[in-house]
């Protein structure tokens, strides 16, 4: 080959290869520079939470200033981006601790943050993984000050939060021994009925086509249910959540203990990947696996709630190791006909996907003590089923259907929490 042909063959191979690399690095360049690409604030009475989704996990660092009170967010590498400017448009008034945010790029290589406070707050940070269709998230919950001692005192879901962050969310609990409340629950003191809305906050359930919202639906139902047992002399009734906040499966078991329930309640609606899936179905605790297929994917999915809403790595083991204990062996045998009760009476207001009650590993289900089934009051999957779940009147025959079932389980003699 002509030392002009060579050389000009040369070139051609260097500028390709020159091409290659400077691709490959502006490729690994992008995919490491930090990018908000979502931004949320979930504002609660127990606590707010403020969500930073982004391509890659965010550094950062973090400090209080006083007088006012306010919490500074550093974010290193970060370019001030539309997504994130939107922050302080997210902030609501009724929100307890947020009075505004001020969000503005720092310096060349830093976004800084300030949250202008209400109170005096305890932040506390989580970085998670990309999970069922988020990506990277840095979470900042806040709670109320530890100093607060009465904030904390008045609500027990907030201690119950506090606990769980520390890995101690059995410190205040009654032992699984205790002796049962004096008198006969439904006569001499009323049956407590504890109602669990699932999801809520950064887990919004299922969504159906028209994007309506698994959390919003079960939490009106819920409150519809509540309604209606508030209006029975013999009944008392409490929710694991009053409003759009995300709390863990384990704090909302333990919360269902700390108010000594005698039947838990845990509302859902179900989806599926075929939408000709329909009815309402009711389950129950297994400690041998699901009962069918459908079931142990239902129980994979409410199970997930925790991976989804985002939860700390607190260490804390309650109640995994009541799982094979005799009393929930029991408990279980309870809550099957507890179940059975409900279903009858849900089958009076619409389909039934299954006509027995089903089992599956759910691990809102697992107290020990106490009666607890899973209503899947429909599947939000299902387009028909969507509209019927929308409307009011649907909402409150099943709140009926269910509180008919527990009346017919207190009236053949049902056991109630075995304490």
């Amino acid at each position: 080959m002509p030392d002009s042909e060579h050389n000009r063959a040369r070139r051609h191979l260097l500028q390709g290869v020159a091409a290659t690399w400077l691709l490959s690095v502006s490729r690994v360049g992008f995919a490491s520079t930090p990018t908000i690409v979502a931004v949320r604030i979930w504002p609660a009475s127990s606590y707010t939470r403020v969500t930073l989704e982004s391509n890659v996990t965010l550094k950062y660092r973090t400090f209080t200033l006083s007088g006012p009170e306010r919490l500074v967010l550093d974010i290193e590498g970060l370019r001030l981006n539309s997504m994130l400017s939107q922050l302080s448009g997210k902030v609501r008034p009724e929100d307890p601790y947020i009075s505004q945010v001020r969000v503005g790029q720092f310096d060349g290589q830093t976004v800084r943050l300030v949250l202008e406070l209400k109170q005096k707050v305890a932040p506390r940070f989580l970085t998670l993984a990309p999970a069922h269709g988020f990506r990277h998230r840095l979470v900042l919950d806040l709670y109320p000050h530890q100093g607060s001692r009465s904030a904390v005192q008045d609500d027990p879901l907030l201690a119950l939060l506090e606990d769980y962050n520390k890995g101690d969310l059995a410190r205040t609990l009654p032992p699984e021994s205790q002796a049962p409340q004096a008198g006969k629950a439904g006569r001499d003191r009323p049956v407590v009925v504890m109602l669990d809305p699932g999801h809520g906050g950064e887990d919004p359930g299922a969504i159906g086509k028209y994007k309506t919202r698994e959390k919003d639906i079960v939490l009106q139902i819920a409150r519809r249910l509540s309604a209606l047992i508030k209006r029975e002399p013999n009944m008392q009734v409490y929710m694991t959540r009053n409003e759009d906040v995300f709390i863990p499966l384990k704090v909302r078991v333990a919360k269902a203990r700390k108010q000594r329930a005698d039947l838990f309640v845990s509302i859902h609606a179900d989806a599926f990947t075929r939408r000709t899936a329909h009815g309402a179905s009711v389950f129950a605790l297994s400690t041998k696996g699901a009962t069918s297929a459908a079931a142990r994917y239902l129980a994979q999915t409410q199970n997930a709630a925790d991976e989804i809403g985002g939860v700390s790595k607190s260490g804390d083991r309650y109640l995994d190791h009541t799982i094979f204990d005799l009393m929930q062996t029991a408990t279980i045998n309870d809550s099957l006909k507890f179940g059975k009760h409900v279903l009858s009476h849900v089958g009076k207001i619409t389909q039934l996907h299954k006509k027995s009650v089903d089992q599956a590993g759910f691990a809102v289900l697992k107290a020990p003590d106490i009666p607890s089934i899973l209503v899947e009051t429909a599947f939000i999957s299902n387009i028909q089923e969507e509209r019927r779940l929308r409307t009011a009147r649907y909402q409150q025959q099943m709140a009926e259907a269910i509180l008919a079932g527990i009346k017919a389980y207190f009236a053949a003699g049902g056991i109630l929490a075995r304490r």
